[in-house]
């Protein structure tokens, strides 16, 4: 079975449940040495580029699975929770797998926990009120994290550099090779972007401007592709230091692969699709976006609904005007990363002579790839009219620079 295959079920979940059930047990008798009896994959709304559910087997036992699905992928082999485990991440390991590109597949056994994901959730709609606890063991993760970054840390040569990420790294596929391996050209070259009354062309949209909220950023969506296309680039062969680093990390560590024990006061990592040694700082990114900023991206027509937003050409410029802000406990998860993580790393960084003066800038192309190209802004049977703006102007805001005295929520905090 191909990637394509994979993403056809992918698809088909949110269509056609049952034949999507069907596609995926015959991969799994395929593929695993497992005796399956029932599939039932769970469409959830965090499940962007992903499948997850139950396996019974003819006993009865009960299975978990989970698998991401990547077209175009660059990178061969997946999933590295040995790694993980041994750098001394919680994590959760599988009992069966199947990791070869097109084949990637791992089953677990049956838990029951929640993911950080729908805890989160159930706070914002005021299904749970314990928010200050979960902050709280949220606060313990990221110190624990932090510590782990430490231990693993490691600097490479500059010479070693170019070899050991573009080999190595799997992460990297989230980022540089989604903008290059051809999910950038279908998604948005030549193609019409229907916004709230109207709609533009990508390629007329790319070269101008933008001011949201009143804030000016300094660059085009075309300069933002360009500029991470290079500095993104895996052997970064323009790369100013004479040594880079690395350290262990989980690689998509965002909520909903994390689980969380609100009893115990613990969070455990799953799904280590993209583990293995890379940046610190790529290490970041899904956390720092999906986490704080994304919701618009899991409940599209939800957001939608509530979301004030509108636009308008300036001259050159897009003009954009929206209520959307992340939530207070988002908020509060953002700056427990930053406090906690980013800033002893690029203190511990800027010690060593190690930290790069255009980290910042790295740090914000990669998120930029977050809202950009997880998933496809032109997709209007995913996405209504205000949310495609909302993720363009989202894009435009974790990628460039905010000028002038007003500033980004995340420029503050990052203190650009």
């Amino acid at each position: 079975m191909s990637d394509r295959e994979l993403q056809q079920i992918q698809d088909l979940q949110f269509a056609d449940l049952e034949a999507a059930n069907a596609l995926l047990k015959e991969f799994i008798i395929a593929n695993l040495d497992f005796q399956v009896e029932t599939v039932q994959i769970r469409p959830l709304a965090v499940s962007l580029n992903s499948l997850n559910g139950l396996i019974t087997t003819a006993d009865g036992t009960k299975y978990f699975f989970k698998t991401h699905v990547e077209p175009q992928s660059i990178i061969n082999e997946y999933y590295n929770s040995t790694i993980l485990a041994e750098a001394g991440y919680p994590v959760i390991q599988p009992i069966h797998s199947s990791t070869e590109w097109g084949k990637q597949l791992l089953i677990y056994e049956f838990f029951e926990t929640p993911s950080m994901f729908n805890v989160i959730r159930d706070l914002e709609m005021g299904r749970r009120t314990d928010a200050d606890q979960v902050i709280s063991i949220q606060e313990k993760a990221d110190a624990q994290l932090w510590e782990i970054y430490l231990q693993t840390l490691q600097p490479l040569e500059k010479a070693e550099h170019a070899r050991f990420f573009a080999e190595r790294s799997p992460i990297h596929q989230l980022f540089y090779h989604r903008l290059t391996g051809g999910r950038f050209a279908n998604f948005y070259q030549g193609t019409d972007l229907f916004l709230p009354g109207g709609k533009i062309n990508y390629n007329s949209l790319a070269s101008m401007q933008w001011n949201i909220n009143g804030i000016q950023y300094q660059d085009t969506l075309g300069q933002l592709v360009q500029q991470a296309i290079g500095l993104l680039e895996p052997s970064r062969t323009r790369l100013r230091a004479e040594k880079s680093v690395s350290i262990v990390g989980h690689g998509d560590a965002h909520n909903g692969n994390l689980f969380i024990d609100v009893d115990l006061g613990s969070m455990v990592y799953f799904d280590p699709a993209f583990a293995g040694r890379h940046s610190p700082l790529l290490d970041l990114i899904k956390p720092l976006f999906h986490n704080v900023f994304a919701i618009w991206m899991y409940y599209p027509r939800e957001i939608a609904e509530s979301l004030s937003i509108r636009w308008e050409i300036k001259g050159d410029t897009m003009m954009v005007e929206h209520d959307f802000v992340p939530s207070p406990v988002r908020v509060a998860l953002l700056l427990s990363k930053l406090e906690r993580v980013l800033k002893p790393l690029l203190g511990e960084l800027s010690s060593r002579c190690m930290l790069e003066e255009n980290w910042r800038e790295y740090l914000k192309l990669a998120l930029f790839c977050c809202p950009f190209l997880t998933m496809n802004l032109s997709d209007v049977k995913k996405f209504p009219p205000e949310i495609t703006l909302l993720g363009l102007a989202m894009s435009v805001e974790m990628g460039s620079t905010s000028s002038g005295s007003m500033k980004s929520l995340l420029d503050t905090e990052l203190g650009s």
